[in-house]
């Protein structure tokens, strides 16, 4: 079965960024198994409008965009489940599977204490190299606000970790 020039790009847009996607909403919610849930919901998104998306400049910016919302959407309805269930977060942090060092772990842990816009302003700007306007876009929100989220997500984190090793981790190489 050929595909069409349309699927053709799709796919390969798919191909390209799906990793990227999925590692995002990791990185947003802290769920490994919702995170490719979340990679493929919002790329299933883009492909119902993909024939308005596919000439546009940044058709990745807008699947990241999503892929927040999607992940927004997913923490407000944990949070109502916790008021209703009290002991729904009361299991530890799940084992991780990989080479993940205790620093990135702790990093980890601390990005999940932070307000979802700050998380996401520093995730996408430290995890993902994204410039203040890409970031901007990606969330829908002003690069005023992208500076300003950054810098309080930032300080709150060297606060939770209580050491300023973030600073260095963060700045040093790619959260993970």
């Amino acid at each position: 079965m050929l595909l069409d020039d349309a699927s053709a790009e799709f796919h390969e847009f798919f191909e390209r960024h799906y990793a990227e996607l999925a590692r995002l909403a990791h990185l947003l919610t802290g769920e490994t198994d919702a995170a490719d849930d979340l990679a493929a919901d919002a790329l299933l998104a883009l492909w119902q409008h993909w024939a308005r998306f596919r000439n546009t400049d940044h058709p990745l910016a807008y699947a990241r965009g999503v892929v927040a919302n999607m992940a927004r959407g997913r923490i407000r309805s944990a949070v109502r489940e916790r008021r209703r269930v009290a002991l729904f977060w009361s299991r530890g942090l799940e084992p991780v599977q990989g080479p993940d060092v205790e620093a990135v772990l702790e990093v980890r842990a601390a990005l999940a204490r932070l307000p979802f816009r700050k998380r996401a302003c520093v995730v996408l700007r430290h995890s993902f190299d994204l410039s203040e306007k890409d970031t901007a876009a990606a969330l829908g929100i002003s690069v005023g606000t992208v500076k300003s989220q950054t810098a309080k997500g930032m300080a709150e984190l060297e606060r939770i970790l209580d050491d300023g090793a973030v600073g260095q981790l963060v700045t040093g190489r790619r959260i993970r």
